[in-house]
């Protein structure tokens, strides 16, 4: 695996007022943009792209970001593995069930009927984890950044 890949909105407190309107969603408050990143199990964050305007998903999003660009041209960095003696050219990146079927995404198993899939959508919700941890700690970063200083 490469890294777990997912979209969250992020408040845009400074947004222009003329774009105001194009920057905003009815689920959320005021404007936001949108931010895909890959993350790593130590919140490493090895790709990040601030999406466009307008009501935007993960879909909407991994349409127009760069990070599969060098992919679809055939050029990727070396991450062959062998796996069951099944060898494989291309990393993978553990994603929500709303993404496509890409081969390098792997989905979980939305209603896992053995006791095997059960097991492996256990492993996919909690290795999913790491990016949502990732994106808990920038806007807990950005909150205290933002934060006036405050002296004694």
């Amino acid at each position: 695996m490469l890294c777990s890949l997912d979209c969250t909105h992020w408040k845009w407190e400074a947004c222009p007022v003329a774009w105001q309107v194009q920057y905003h969603r009815g689920d959320h408050d005021g404007p936001t943009v949108i931010l895909e990143a890959a993350a790593s199990f130590d919140l490493w964050i090895w790709h990040a792209f601030f999406g466009m305007p307008g009501a935007n998903n993960g879909v909407a999003v991994i349409n127009a970001s760069p990070i599969f660009d060098r992919l679809t041209n055939g050029v990727s960095p070396d991450t062959s593995f062998s796996l069951n003696d099944v060898n494989y050219e291309y990393g993978y990146y553990l994603v929500d069930s709303i993404y496509p079927e890409w081969a390098t995404f792997v989905l979980n198993f939305m209603c896992p009927t053995d006791e095997k899939r059960q097991y492996f959508k256990k492993k996919h919700e909690s290795a999913k984890k790491d990016i949502e941890m990732a994106f808990g700690v920038l806007k807990k970063r950005w909150s205290i950044i933002r934060q006036p200083a405050r002296f004694l």
